[in-house]
C-alpha cells in the first residue's frame, strides 16, 4: 500500500479507539472503542483477515535526533 494512503486513514481514524484495516492496509473495516468491538465490527463488514491496531489519544509530532557518522577506527 501506498505510504501516503495509509497515513491519511490513520489521520483520520477516531482517537483513543481500536481499528482494523483489511489486510492490503487500504481500507478501514471496522472500529471499536474496545478491541471486541472493533474485531467484530470487521468481522461484520465480511473480513477474515485484517490488521488491528490501537490508536493514542492524540498524535504528537516527533522529532528525531540525526544520527552521528559512525566512528572510524
Amino acid at each position: 500500500m501506498e505510504q501516503q494512503a495509509r497515513l491519511d486513514i490513520l489521520r483520520n481514524a477516531p482517537l483513543d479507539s481500536w481499528i482494523a484495516l483489511s489486510a492490503d492496509e487500504t481500507r478501514l473495516v471496522g472500529v471499536g472503542k474496545t478491541y471486541e468491538e472493533c474485531v467484530a465490527a470487521a468481522e461484520q463488514s465480511g473480513e477474515s483477515d485484517f490488521i488491528l491496531l490501537k490508536t493514542p489519544p492524540e498524535w504528537l509530532p516527533l522529532a528525531f535526533p540525526a544520527c552521528a557518522a559512525p566512528s572510524t577506527i
